[in-house]
């Protein structure tokens, strides 16, 4: 643990890939084939691992130097590949449960995550998970919505539209992405260590964990 913080939060904002799943199979093979595709060298395991979390826009152009054209046409090739394959993914052990006891606590919640809003939407409902999210966001097929800090504003806003006590507000996620674009929101990050970040990412988080029990312990107190 980075921090023995024990609260009850007013509400709760969760990130998807590495948080409540492990989608980063399907993501990487699709990736892998989108760089194939496009005649470029297939990075290493690692490297695609890299890919899980940040906008895929930048990391396109962050890590594979496309320019901004070449991103583009890299999204749309990965992204007519994972949609006949995004459902090829697992909640992480105990994640459903937590859910749910948060729902029963009456803490509302918002997924914020920077996969496109759609697919979100789709991977939750097909495991029964959309049930207990008050708002669920992601980026938007135009990717004018795209950055984390764009996505948590946009989760806060539909809670705030709904009348959720925005007072205490908290974000789990997995990558320093969750962390930054939270905290461009004054909301502080806990990060679970199942997910695909690397320990130093865990500088800007509030606290980190590494069970779902832990995770429930700073959620619900």
């Amino acid at each position: 643990m980075k921090s023995t913080l024990t609260r009850t939060w007013s509400a709760i904002l969760f990130d998807l890939d590495g948080t409540i799943t492990d989608s980063a199979p399907a993501i990487t093979n699709s990736l892998a084939r989108t760089f194939a595709l496009l005649g470029r060298p297939v990075p290493t395991d690692t490297e695609l691992l890299s890919y899980v979390g940040p906008p895929l826009l930048a990391a396109f152009s962050e890590y594979a130097g496309m320019t901004p054209d070449e991103a583009v046409e890299a999204l749309a090739v990965y992204r007519a590949d994972y949609q006949e394959r995004m459902l090829d993914t697992a909640v992480y052990p105990g994640v459903a449960g937590l859910l749910e006891r948060i729902h029963e606590a009456k803490i509302p919640m918002a997924l914020a995550t920077s996969k496109p809003e759609h697919h979100a939407v789709a991977v939750l409902e097909h495991f029964d998970l959309g049930k207990y999210f008050t708002a669920m966001v992601g980026s938007s097929d135009t990717e004018t919505r795209s950055s984390k800090a764009d996505i948590v504003e946009e989760a806060l806003s539909r809670l705030g539209t709904v009348g959720a006590d925005l007072a205490t507000p908290v974000m789990v996620g997995d990558r320093r992405y969750d962390a930054e674009g939270a905290a461009a929101h004054g909301v502080p990050t806990i990060l679970v260590e199942w997910g695909y970040g690397s320990p130093t990412e865990a500088v800007g988080a509030t606290a980190t964990v590494y069970s779902v029990d832990q995770l429930a312990k700073l959620l619900l107190g």
